[in-house]
Parts: structure tokens; sequence; C-alpha cells
């Protein structure tokens, strides 16, 4: 059996995508690899084929026990012998386990890192062996490895120790992103130096990007959320606290909402996360403890109230949005205060100076997109090395900012910091430079100052978005030591002295044009229901078989995307399929989903004609 067969009958995918073909030939053949593709790219068939065509059983390493227990019940949807072992398995079903690893009769086997580098695993596996039956190691979330990424798992550092243990067992690692620096970690923690590095596009062009300064940041997010009502999505806060409010908030506004983080019990942590993988239309508000390897298809949005920690964070969180393909979205809220937070973050931890100056420069990247004026896309492709076109699916390129000569009004908002003594945040310096009197400036003195009130043809809310602008350009640093005080960098002096131009967002229109603005282009909102290209016909099928998939989940208990993803329903819907030939056809519908749900959508095909 080749490996097109295994995609076609098995999986029910007609064609490869990007490099899964040349990847799976490596791997199948002996090879290592080193893969790096998006999520929603098709990673998992890059090992599980293999694991299919290899003698023995796949070890599959996984984080996290949901990934685990979502993906082995997919995998035995398809017909494929699948099984995973981790600390919420019973004695029984360990003995149960090890006993079909031996009788020949697993594909694949999920297991958690702790449990891989225990000796009794490690026994396992050399008994496994021994009878050549392994077929390969996949270290799926490769980027765990890395000590100073946003999901590091320490139990991922000892994981080279198996490849010194069985040499001639091939190896697959797999992530989502990783940064030059992270990918360099991982050949090096992993002893991968022999490996074959796949790249993918890291392009996700169903994902629509949108930042926008933070304003009453409820409200927006309200606003937001107005026209995705009833839409899965995620919301990511900074803080446990955050979390909480916000979650019991958003129920309050008529969302139903979940709270995630780490601070929770780990059942309420574990029904939570069941309800939002197996009920539809579920918000879960999060800190990062959620979200890695969650395999939800249907998640429409993914909305950070609050700045990631770095590019590569924000691009592996906004992935989870759109896995199926269809349209997405990605919205952010931030402003200079959670840059003054993330930089207090970095500084206060444990980390020598020279991890610091990376997360800083990490942190720098992220603030340089959140403050692009240019396409949303090129400036995140960018970062991962990859050159793209402007994708007119970002609020960049929907509704252009416009841009002006801002380097007098910089050097104003540098002056003034420079005349305050370098010692004061943004509310201070702002009211400084309007001249609005209140007790703090006078205290001070600063109404004497030759800076006061020279800002005064420009609104506050302006001055607060250049400073932003002056901080992600570099010329401003915020100090937490001091509670956020603005202090001049070196990059200042040419903008002070008139040796510099500065160019400003479009969005802060000049003094001279402020009366003069020209009406927005309207963003039209994204395509955000999974029926909504359906005729009216197509829709009522497609809603019968969504209610058929979700009285069949219940009853086996497994999120009603391991049935059918919507794409499938909304083909079968679309083609109404009269035979078994044409339902094998459609996408997503393989050789064991076929004889077992078949006949049934059939009947409701034909029943709807």
């Amino acid at each position: 059996m080749t490996p097109h067969d295994i995609l076609r009958h098995t999986f029910g995918y007609p064609d490869f995508r990007g490099r899964q073909a040349e990847i799976i030939e490596h791997v199948t053949g002996g090879g290592d690899a080193l893969v790096l593709m998006p999520t929603g790219g098709g990673k998992s068939l890059c090992y599980q084929i293999p694991a299919l065509l290899r003698r023995g059983v796949a070890i599959v390493v996984s984080p996290l026990i949901a990934l685990m227990q979502n993906q082995v019940e997919a995998l035995t949807q398809q017909g494929i012998r699948a099984a995973f072992l981790n600390s919420s398995v019973d004695r029984d079903t360990i003995r149960d386990t090890e006993r079909r690893l031996f009788g020949d009769d697993l594909d694949l086997l999920y297991v958690a890192p702790e449990r891989l580098m225990t000796d009794r695993f490690l026994a396992l596996l050399d008994g496994l062996a021994e009878g050549n039956r392994l077929a390969l190691f996949a270290i799926d979330e490769a980027h765990c490895v890395s000590q100073w990424g946003h999901d590091f798992r320490p139990e991922y550092l000892q994981l080279s120790a198996i490849h010194e243990r069985h040499p001639n067992v091939p190896r697959i690692a797999l992530t989502a992103t990783a940064d030059e620096a992270t990918r360099q970690e991982m050949i090096a923690r992993l002893g991968l130096t022999e490996a074959r590095i796949f790249i993918a596009s890291f392009d996700r062009p169903n994902i629509r990007y949108t930042v926008v300064e933070k304003d009453n940041p409820r409200r927006q997010l309200l606003n937001f959320l107005a026209a995705r009502r009833g839409c899965a999505g995620i919301v990511y806060c900074l803080t446990r606290k955050k979390v909480d409010d916000t979650a019991a908030w958003l129920n309050q506004q008529g969302y139903p909402a979940l709270p995630y983080h780490a601070g929770l019990d780990t059942e309420t942590r574990a029904q939570n996360q069941r309800r939002f993988l197996r009920e539809d239309g579920i918000i879960m508000v999060a800190t990062i403890a959620f979200g890695m390897g969650i395999d939800k298809p249907d998640v429409r949005f993914v909305a950070h109230l609050d700045l990631p920690k770095s590019l590569e964070a924000y691009y592996q969180e906004t992935g989870r949005a759109g896995r199926d393909g269809e349209a997405a979205e990605a919205w952010m809220a931030y402003g200079l205060q959670d840059v003054a937070l993330q930089r207090a973050r970095i500084n206060d931890s444990g980390a020598d100076e020279q991890q610091k100056r990376l997360e800083n420069q990490k942190l720098n990247a992220l603030l340089g997109y959140a403050e692009s004026g240019h396409c949303r896309r090129v400036v995140l492709l960018n970062y991962f090395g990859e050159n793209s076109q402007p994708c007119n699916n970002c609020d960049a390129c929907l509704n252009p900012p416009e841009s002006w000569d801002g380097s007098v009004a910089a050097q104003k908002a540098l002056s003034t910091v420079f005349r305050t003594g370098q010692r004061f945040g943004v509310k201070h310096l702002t009211d400084v430079l309007v001249g609005q009197e209140n007790p703090r400036t006078l205290d001070y003195g600063h109404q004497r100052l030759s800076t006061w009130g020279i800002g005064a043809d420009i609104k506050p809310e302006d001055w607060r978005a250049i400073f932003r602008q002056l901080v992600a350009a570099g010329f401003l640093h915020v100090d937490m030591n001091e509670y956020g005080a603005l202090k001049l960098t070196h990059a200042a002096r040419p903008v002070l002295k008139g040796e510099q131009r500065v160019e400003l967002r479009r969005r802060i229109l000049s003094p001279s044009t402020r009366n003069k603005e020209k009406r927005p282009r309207v963003i039209t909102e994204p395509d955000t229901e999974p029926n909504s290209a359906l005729s009216t016909e197509s829709r009522a099928l497609f809603e019968r078989l969504r209610e058929w998939r979700a009285e069949t989940a219940k009853e086996q208990g497994v999120p009603a995307y391991v049935i059918f993803h919507d794409k499938t329903l909304k083909e079968i819907a679309q083609s109404r399929p009269a035979n078994p030939n044409e339902l094998m056809t459609v996408q997503g519908v393989g050789q064991a989903k076929m004889e077992r749900y078949g006949a049934k959508i059939l009947e409701l095909v034909a029943g709807d004609s």
C-alpha cells in the first residue's frame, strides 16, 4: 500500500498538501526529520502515515492528556489501532495497552514525556526494539524543549536519550512555530543535527488579523463578539484573576464562557476543556496555560485582551483559530501598559543578561507588529523568514492607516520626557504637553517648563498613540523599576536634534488635517458562520447532518468534530451523494467512516431530496 492509498482510503483526503508527501517518504525510509508546519497544516499525517507503513508501533510523545485522548479518538474513528498512556489511565488499561503493544495490536501509542522516561517504559521500549517492533518516535510540540519558550516542558530535555538508546529508529520532531533561535535550540537539545529540516509556509490565509488600541477593552471585545455570537472562540488574558473576571462578565452578557488557568483544580480544568471541545459555541477565557495542541477545527476566533510575550507566542496562540481552513479571526487589543508589564516580567526573571536581551528583542518585534501600518501578514511572516505580499485580509490592508510627518510631534514628546527628568509615564507627560493643570503637574512645577502646553493642538488620546509608536520605534523605553516611566534611548538623539525624520501611522492625523478626516473604508466582516456559503436547501440539510453528528458524538462520548468536520458535512450538503462511491469522494470520508456512518448519511441525504 502506498502513502497516497492510505491518505485516500484511511483518512479520506484526495491529495497531500505542501511537503507532506516528501516528509512521509523520508521518515518511512528511516530518516530523521524536523518539521515546522503551521497549525492546521497537516503535521499529524507526517508521522501517522509512516506509522502505518513501517513495521511495529510508533511512539508519539505528546505533552497534554487532552491532546492524546482527542487524537486517539479521531484515529479510532478512522479504523486505526491507537492508544495512549498517561496519568489519567488506570492500571487495567495500562496492562491491556502493554499486552496490545507486544501482540502487534497497536499502530500508534501516545505517551506523556514523564512516562516515556521512566525505567519501566524504557524497558518496554527495549523489549519492542528486540523484536523489531519500534516503527518510529514522533516528538509532537517539539518547541517545548526550548527553555525560554512559552510552552517549556522540562521533561522534553531528556528526550535525546531515546535516540541514544535506539539510534536506528527514525525520529520526527514537529512544531507549529519556531523562530531561528528556538529552531537551533530544538536541534541541539533533541540531537537532531543529522535530521532533514522541512519548513512549510507559515501563512494562514484564512485568518484575518486585527489590532486595536486599548480603549475600554471590555466594550471593544463586546463589539467584536457581536457579529460572532454562537461561534467557538478563545479569549486570552494575562492574569488568572482577569480570566475569572472576564469569563464571569461574558456569561452576564449572554456569551457562554468558561475560565481556564493553572490556578484551577485539575478536574475543573479538564471539565471546562471537555465542554469547549464537545459543545458548540463555547468561549474559553484563558491564560497561555490553555491551547497547545487543541485539535478543535471550528474555533472561529482568538482574541487577546493583553499583549502576548512574543510574536512566536502570538502566532502559536492565534493559530488555534480556523484549523478547518474556514474563515477565522485573530483580534488583539493592546496598550503601552501591556508593554511595561511584559518588560517587567523579563527583567524580573532569573534569566541571564543574554537571555533577557533576546526576550526583549522578541517583545520589540511584537510591538513593531502591533504598531506597524503595513500588512500584518507581511510583518508576521517576515519574522519567520518568509517573504509575502500584502494579503488584503487584515486591518492594515482593508483599512490602510494614513501617515504623516510626525518629526515635530516626536521632538515635542521626547523633549517633554527629558525636561521632566525621565521619571514619568504617558499620562503625566500628556498632561504637560496639552497644558492640563492638576495637582500632580502643579506640585512638580511642570507648568513652568518650556514644553508646557506645546502640544495642545493634538488630542490627549493621540499623544498616547504617539508615545506608543515612539516606544515601538525604539526612541523610548519603559522602565518598570520606576513605575512605567518613559526614558530616552540613544536613538532619540538625532530626532531631538532634527537630524532624523519620524513618520507616524496614518491613523493619527496631523493637526493641520484633523478636521479633514476622510471617511474610513468599511471593513467587511469575515465569513465566520460555517454554513454561510450554502444555499437555503443545502443549509437545511447541513443543519440536519450536524444534529445527527451531535447525537452520535454524545452517544460515543467524543467531540462532534471527531465524527466529521463541519467542512465535510458542508460538502455532503452541497454535493448530495446518492451512493457509497459518491460519498467516498467527499473529503474526510475514509473507508472506516464510510462503513460506520455511510448508510445513515445517505439516508439523511435521500430523505432531504
